[in-house]
């Protein structure tokens, strides 16, 4: 990857599709940790490049945690507006495979704070490819 607010579009596509099959099938054989966490930090990394600021974190542990959306900017202690999920759940609202609503309302997502909503605006961030 180029830099850390920077992501390369033919890396995204490719850690996309390297998870894609798992995403689409939960059942299939899940992707290796290396794979894993290229997809999870080159998605969030595009969001944090297509959103700038430093409004909302966006966390997604234990592989990236980043600010985002143009806005007040957080500088100490526990960030006022929060986004919280897993590996998977990410990448699932990353591919558009999960809506964010939904995945709200079903507890798989965090989203504490008013402006944390906000984030939806910018997924998908890339199609998983079929």
């Amino acid at each position: 990857m180029a830099g850390r607010t920077t992501v390369d579009p033919a890396e995204l596509r490719a850690a996309v599709a390297a998870v894609t099959p798992w995403l689409l099938d939960e059942s299939a054989a899940a992707p290796a940790r290396a794979e894993l966490a290229a997809a999870v930090r080159a998605t969030v990394r595009a969001l944090a490049a297509s959103a700038p600021g430093h409004s909302v974190e966006v966390r997604v542990p234990p592989f990236v945690a980043v600010q985002c959306v143009e806005g007040p900017r957080h500088t100490r202690g526990t960030p006022p507006n929060v986004v919280e999920t897993t590996p998977r759940t990410w990448l699932l609202l990353a591919t558009g495979l999960l809506d964010f609503d939904v995945a709200v309302a079903d507890g798989a997502v965090t989203a504490s704070g008013s402006r944390a909503a906000e984030v939806a605006h910018w997924l998908p961030i890339a199609k998983a490819a079929s």
